[in-house]
């Protein structure tokens, strides 16, 4: 890993995302992620794309499609291209092999996939999101279909999770863009998150969960004025 020191003229909140811009070139499709840090991205992505930058994004989540509209990037489907070049997204923790937990905004399983069409993932992550082990923040999310509610809080209350439903801005349950609900798992460190990722995909009823296990390739981890760049391998 490495350190780069930001210039006195790079906004804080936005010094991962200007650094991310470095990694973007003419004519690329880009994912757009989801949350605080990808929003970031976003904003000064859009810049760029005023400025004269041809890139088309796919967006993770309908806020960022509409933030992203308004900022001048043009947007396209998954149905309209074959491989992206990159995504850039956020996530809620990092651990030193560069596994991620996501999911604590809720667009986690569209994210999987934008992922997953992409050859490269970057993530942004500000202080306090970098762990020793998956788990240490206390919460796993997992999206679940609604009729299987009650299925699936018994499978994750056997495997020593506690769940939570979500609930939204409404007092109801909060919807994901999907149509689903979420149940946030109280966990601890997780001892192995490959075996409970495969446990909890095959419960009917869930549809994605917030571990995003060996996916991304590199990390920009913001520490006060500096910025880690970590690297997979």
């Amino acid at each position: 890993m490495d350190e780069r020191h930001l210039r006195e003229d790079d906004l804080p909140h936005h010094s991962v995302a200007e650094l991310a811009l470095e990694e973007i070139v003419e004519g690329m499709v880009v994912g757009l992620g989801s949350g605080r840090a990808a929003t970031g991205f976003v904003e000064v992505l859009g810049r760029r794309v005023r400025e004269g930058l041809r890139v088309r994004g796919v967006p993770t989540s309908r806020a960022t499609a509409d933030f992203a509209q308004r900022v001048g990037i043009p947007l396209v489907t998954l149905a309209e291209v074959e491989m992206l070049d990159i995504t850039v997204d956020g996530a809620d923790e990092v651990d030193p092999d560069l596994d991620l937990i996501k999911g604590y905004g809720g667009a986690m399983v569209r994210e999987k996939i934008v992922a997953t069409a992409s050859r490269r993932l970057l993530i942004l992550v500000g202080q306090g999101k970098g762990v020793p082990r998956l788990g240490s923040r206390g919460k796993l999310p997992v999206e679940v279909v609604p009729f299987a509610l009650a299925t699936c809080r018994r499978k994750l209350e056997s495997l020593g999770m506690t769940p939570e439903l979500r609930t939204g801005t409404n007092g109801g349950p909060f919807i994901t863009d999907n149509g689903n609900i979420i149940l946030d798992c109280a966990v601890g460190p997780i001892q192995d998150p490959r075996a409970l990722e495969c446990e909890l995909r095959a419960t009917p009823g869930v549809v994605g969960t917030g571990l995003f296990l060996g996916m991304a390739e590199m990390v920009l981890l913001q520490e006060g004025e500096s910025v880690e760049v970590r690297r997979r391998g």
